[in-house]
Order: C-alpha cells, then sequence, then structure tokens
C-alpha cells in the first residue's frame, strides 16, 4: 500500500510539473524574466585533484562511411583500447568547432543541446585497458581527456566487464534552467535523447554497439558515479544520475552489477562551481524526484521488427566528418525543396531496426509518432502527415486526433512505411505560431512536432516521464545526422505553445501530449559569424 500511495504520489507531481512548464499563447511557462550574463553557468565542468589521462585526436582515422553506420553495417570492431575511447568520445561528446563573433567565442560539440549550453556530462566505467586503467573517468570535452574520479580497491574489479564498458550520462539542470527557468528540465532529457544516439552513432562507426542498460536505477548510478558524494560537489551544482549504456564489439554480461562495481572504489577529485549564485527552481527538482527510477529494474527487452533495408542516401562522407559538420540552423531559406524519395528515407529511418543505430540501443517499445508539418517536399502536397512508428500505435492515434482528418495512405512512400496524410493545405502559419512564432517552422522543407503516448506509460512507471523526452532526442539526432546526409539542415525548438498543438489536432486530456519539435530545411548562414578548429587550443597529436 505504501508503495502504491507513492507511485500515485510521484505521478501526481510529474504531471503537475508538465502542465506548469507549459508554453500558453497568452503566456510563457515560468522563466528567469533575463539573462544574467555574469552569471552564465561553466559549460566545461572539471574534477579537482583527479588524475588525468589525454587522450589522442584520432578521429580522422576512422574510415567507416556514414551510409554504412546508417544501415546498420558495422566495420571490424575496433580493438577495446584507450585510443579507440578516445574516437568513440570525440565523436559522441566532443568538440566539433569554436564560433566566433567580435569579442564573444563559445563551444559547438558533437552531441546537440538547447541553447548550446550542454547539461550533459559523460563518465566510462572500464575494466583495465590498453592505456587505461580500471575505474571510473569523467570525460572533460574541453580538453579531450578523462579525469579519473575513482580506482577500484581490488585487482579483480571490473572482470564482469567482459567485451566492453559502460558509458554512463548525467544531467546539471542548472545550465537549462539558468536560461530557461521551469522548462528546463525537459530541455536536459531532450539533450540526453540526443546524447544516447551520439554515442550509439559513435560505436557503430568503430564497429561497436551500444545498449542502454535498463535495470540501472538511479541511486544504482549514482553511487557507480560519486554522484551522491556530497563532500566532492560541496560547492558545486549537483549533477543527476541519467543513463548507463554499455558500448563495446560484444554484447553486455547477464550478471552485470552497479552495486558489485560501486563496491570497493575509492573517489578523488571536487567538482569546480559553474556560477557564482543559482537560483533555485524549485518545481525542476520536485519532478527530477517524482521521476526517480528505482533500483533494480526488470530490463527491457523490446526487439524491433526485420524491415527492408534503408534507401541509400548518396552520402559520400564518413561518419566522423559528417556526425562533426553537424550544426543547429539558425534561419532557413524558405525556397529550398527536398525530393521525396529523400524524404521518404529519413522517415524510415526513425523507425527502429535490430542492427541499425541509435535505435538498435533502445530498448523501449517506439511510443513516440511524428506528426508532420510539410511544406516543400517535391511531388508531396503540402498539408499535414503523421507517421505511426508502430501499428500498436495507428488505431490509438485514429481515436485520439478528433475532427475530419483524411487518413490516407501516401501513396508514393514505400510499402512498409507507415505514412499517413491527415490534410492538405499551407501549415506554415501553424507551424509558425505552434512553434512560438519562429519563422524557422514555417521557411523549413518540413516541420515536426513528436507526438508520445502520454499518460497511460506514465501510470504505473512515472519515471518514464523522462524517458519519453530521451527518445524524443534520439528521434531528433536521427533527424539532424540525416539532413546533414542530404546536404541541407536541421535544428531542434524547445519553444512551442503544447495545448495550441494539442488543439490544432483536436486532442484532448493526457492520452497524448506533444513533448519536442524539430524543423529541417536549406540553411541560411550567419557570414558574421568564424568557424574556428575544435581543439586547436590542445596542439595535441
Amino acid at each position: 500500500m505504501k508503495s502504491e500511495r507513492t507511485d500515485t504520489d510521484s505521478l501526481a507531481r510529474v504531471i503537475a510539473y508538465h502542465q506548469a512548464s507549459k508554453h500558453h499563447l497568452d503566456r510563457y511557462a515560468p522563466g528567469p524574466g533575463g539573462l544574467d550574463w555574469a552569471n552564465q553557468p561553466d559549460p566545461f565542468r572539471r574534477f579537482a585533484g583527479a588524475p588525468r589521462i589525454e587522450l589522442p585526436l584520432q578521429a580522422d582515422s576512422l574510415a567507416t562511411a556514414f551510409e554504412s553506420v546508417r544501415q546498420g553495417q558495422r566495420p571490424t570492431a575496433r580493438p577495446l583500447e584507450r585510443n579507440s575511447f578516445a574516437i568513440l568520445f570525440e565523436l559522441a561528446l566532443g568538440l566539433s568547432a569554436w564560433k566566433q563573433h567580435g569579442g564573444s567565442r563559445w563551444a559547438l560539440r558533437c552531441n546537440p543541446s538547447s541553447g548550446n549550453l550542454h547539461p550533459t556530462e559523460g563518465y566510462l566505467i572500464c575494466p583495465a585497458l590498453p592505456g587505461l586503467t580500471a575505474g571510473v573517468y569523467h570525460y572533460l570535452s574541453h580538453d579531450h581527456a578523462l579525469e579519473q574520479r575513482a580506482v577500484p580497491n581490488s585487482a579483480t574489479w571490473g572482470n564482469e566487464l567482459r567485451g566492453g564498458a559502460i558509458l554512463a550520462l548525467t544531467g546539471i539542470h542548472w545550465r537549462e534552467a539558468w536560461k530557461y527557468g521551469l522548462r528546463a528540465y525537459r530541455y536536459c532529457q531532450h539533450d540526453c535523447g540526443h546524447a544516447i544516439a551520439a554515442v550509439a552513432y559513435a560505436a557503430a562507426a568503430l564497429g561497436w554497439r551500444a545498449q542502454w542498460l535498463t535495470g540501472w536505477g538511479d541511486d544504482e548510478l549514482a553511487a557507480l558515479l560519486g554522484l551522491d558524494r556530497a563532500q566532492d560537489f560541496a560547492d558545486a551544482e549537483p549533477e543527476s544520475p541519467e543513463v548507463a549504456l554499455w558500448v563495446g564489439p560484444e554484447p553486455p554480461p547477464t550478471d552485470l552489477s552497479p552495486k558489485e562495481l560501486s563496491d570497493g572504489l575509492s573517489f578523488t577529485g571536487r567538482a569546480n562551481r559553474l556560477s557564482h549564485a543559482q537560483r533555485d527552481w524549485h518545481g525542476i527538482e520536485e519532478a527530477d524526484r517524482a521521476a526517480h527510477r528505482p533500483n533494480a529494474l526488470s530490463p527491457l527487452a523490446f526487439r524491433p521488427p526485420s524491415r527492408p533495408s534503408l534507401a541509400k542516401s548518396g552520402c559520400q562522407a564518413s561518419a566522423a566528418t559528417l556526425i562533426r559538420q553537424r550544426r543547429s540552423a539558425v534561419a532557413f531559406d524558405g525556397v529550398t525543396t527536398l525530393p521525396a524519395e529523400r524524404w521518404f528515407g529519413m522517415l524510415d529511418a526513425l523507425l527502429p531496426r535490430p542492427n541499425a543505430p541509435p535505435l538498435d540501443a533502445w530498448s523501449s517499445p517506439p511510443r513516440v509518432h511524428p506528426l508532420l508539418f510539410v511544406h516543400r517536399i517535391d511531388g508531396i502536397p503540402p498539408g499535414l502527415y503523421l507517421l505511426a512508428r508502430s501499428t500498436e500505435a495507428i488505431a490509438e492515434l485514429r481515436k485520439t486526433l478528433a475532427g475530419g482528418w483524411d487518413w490516407s495512405r501516401v501513396e508514393q512512400a514505400p510499402e512498409h512505411l507507415p505514412l499517413y496524410r491527415l490534410a492538405v493545405g499551407d501549415a506554415r502559419d501553424a507551424a509558425r505560431v505552434i512553434c512560438c512564432h519562429q519563422d524557422i517552422a514555417a521557411d523549413s522543407c518540413f516541420a515536426v512536432g513528436f507526438l508520445a503516448e502520454f499518460a497511460g506509460p506514465l501510470q504505473e512507471t512515472p519515471w518514464v516521464y523522462r524517458q519519453l523526452f530521451w527518445e524524443t532526442g534520439l528521434l531528433g539526432q536521427i533527424l539532424y545526422l540525416e539532413a546533414e546526409a542530404a546536404g541541407i539542415r536541421a535544428t531542434g525548438i524547445g519553444c512551442f505553445f503544447d495545448d495550441a498543438m494539442h488543439r490544432l489536432l483536436g486532442i484532448d486530456g493526457l492520452a497524448w501530449q506533444s513533448l519536442y519539435h524539430f524543423t529541417v530545411g536549406g540553411p541560411v548562414e550567419d557570414q558574421r559569424i568564424r568557424s574556428l578548429p575544435p581543439y586547436a587550443h590542445l596542439r595535441r597529436a
């Protein structure tokens, strides 16, 4: 009975946060009311006193074609050693460029982030490997280095890490809340999903696989990473555990235990403070507590169905080149069109397949389905379309979307692609208004609103709230790289009027909710901004 009451209370608090953090046509979710630039968080977490291991910059040596990666065709697996993990981190969480305008200079990373604020931190838990001693490491992207946070007290520690290692992700909510206020918790979860996908793509380019360790709870992961050590974060903004991913050429051992790994670790290092002062957003921490993942969960075991191979993208670039060239567009030209065949290929990449990254790292059935505002797709009438990522969702979506929608299959689409036309007509104004009056949603080739099964999945498991946002981030990362492969560009949109989207579709209640928006088109580059190499400041081979 106590557990039932606790779950009910957690669900109520998650729903309360979700409702309070919505943007509305007549008002925005609570925010800071202005940006305190002098208090902007440091984008790089460091642990003073932790031993450092510099990593070589070797992503250029990786010849794997992006086309092979997106098709799930992995090269011969790289050995488990320091240099391989150096490439993994460089392509997943490393810097991709520096930008400069006037006296301002800022870094971009391979994993995208809302406002380029980067709440997501990465950790490596590995056994003794060539070039690396066993232990727990924090990845510092600015220096492309590992900081050894913990060393084991036993020579046999990590024996269960056979054929791989663990890459864990955490979130620093303050980095986003500084700019976005209450809604920032959502953005931290989007970013985690993008990072999961970034890890999966980078692992595939190495011939490895990434797999979400779904049975690991938050407390277990916090103990393993030292996030629960108050003395190490005494003056610093806390980090919240998010997700543990197995990475390597072999599948994870069935006896892998976070508790056994965390026993007998000796920690070093103190986290740096990111801002002089921090405003508490009570609703964010309340939501994080309510969405807490229990320990010792039963692992998820979703197996995606077999599908025809993806149509070739025509991209000739290596995975390393394409991943590092990804940028978030700031404006679109309003004239670029996309061939229908290429658009179908992009949408097809959003369907889970047994071996294709990044969705082969995701162990949960599809709960997120893209609503498409089509503006400029050759041969496809403008209007509203919907991609049902699972056949089970179609009947529920038909019941949920009230109104006289068409619901006809798009004839030009491949037979296995469940793409439905809802209405024909100019959807640019609707896309623009819903996305906080931003032209990028209307000047693109197409825009996306990610609809998620909501109330049902949360009913027994409130912590799934975070996972729904992760799933939208995964899909967003696919669109980012598919857009780059098509010679255009994409950007995520976290600012949208939630219930205006629901009213457009006739959605009433919380059974389905729109959790993220996206847009893809021909970019307009700001010629005033200079682009500089990512790691020229290191002078490292």
